[in-house]
């Protein structure tokens, strides 16, 4: 049996507020509509659902059995729809530990004030994660990811803690941290374009890999030799003056920051969080 699902919701506001003129006023539509809409549901179902008296209806039993049954599934239907719409308030970004710890995590305050509603979880992992709801921020070669699809593109430099009162690697040879990834896939940092682009040799220095840049990045925050990492990374440490480059030249590398199929991403929380990523790390 087809049931216009108009014709319920006419009965249930009716039947709950006891009145045709109430539940038009309601629904936005004609008393003669809902009228209309109920006659053709006691039709449908053959048999009365209310008493019609003048300025007056009730229910009839037939009407009150289905009035708590309507009235019940509405209310799971709202629920759902309140949960579904919650939900899409809420965007979850895996990325590198790096970047997660270093850029996004710090930042979330100030978009916590911009957005009080939206709800923003950041969780780290190497891989890919292709949940649909997940927004994945990975690092990769920008000579292989989609252009459209990139959010940043990666310079590298040396960087020392801003305690040094010179370069430490003009006197003596000094630990140099940088990365050695997980993923071997991925381009090396652009040490030797480095050196060469500053005139330095391999020689002033000791070097030491990590898997994380943000490792090094500690290290010589507690003015350990030197760091050799990404921009991105290190930009507010720059900017707090913990760390200084001594005006060494960066240089530009083949890697970059891009979310996989970022066009998919169609909600306005996904696309709020992208519009946040983009400002933040450019």
């Amino acid at each position: 049996m087809h049931i216009s699902l108009q014709a319920l919701k006419a009965f249930e506001s009716a039947a709950r507020l006891g009145s045709f003129k109430a539940a038009a006023a309601e629904l936005a539509i004609t008393p003669t509509a809902v009228s209309h809409h109920i006659a053709n549901l006691e039709n449908r179902l053959n048999t009365d659902l209310f008493h019609r008296e003048v300025r007056k209806i009730t229910l009839t039993p037939s009407g009150e059995y289905l009035s708590q049954n309507t009235t019940s599934g509405f209310k799971l239907i709202f629920a759902a729809i309140e949960q579904l719409s919650q939900a899409n308030n809420q965007v979850r970004i895996t990325t590198t530990s790096s970047l997660a710890a270093l850029r996004l995590i710090p930042a979330l305050d100030e978009l916590n004030s911009e957005k009080p509603h939206l709800q923003l979880d950041i969780s780290t992992s190497e891989t890919l994660d292709k949940q649909l709801h997940t927004l994945p921020v990975r690092l990769g070669n920008s000579e292989e990811v989609n252009k459209a699809d990139i959010i940043k593109y990666e310079r590298f430099d040396m960087y020392a803690a801003n305690a040094q009162q010179s370069a430490p690697w003009i006197d003596k040879q000094v630990d140099l941290y940088t990365s050695q990834w997980k993923n071997n896939a991925l381009p090396a940092p652009p040490l030797t374009q480095w050196l060469k682009k500053n005139n330095l040799s391999d020689s002033c220095f000791k070097v030491k890999t990590f898997d994380q840049e943000l490792f090094g990045i500690n290290q010589v925050l507690a003015n350990k030799g030197v760091v050799f990492c990404s921009k991105t990374l290190v930009q507010p440490f720059l900017d707090a003056g913990l760390l200084t480059s001594f005006n060494s030249q960066d240089v530009e590398s083949k890697l970059c920051y891009y979310i996989p199929e970022k066009s998919r991403f169609e909600t306005s929380a996904h696309n709020t969080v992208i519009e946040w990523l983009e400002r933040l790390l450019n």
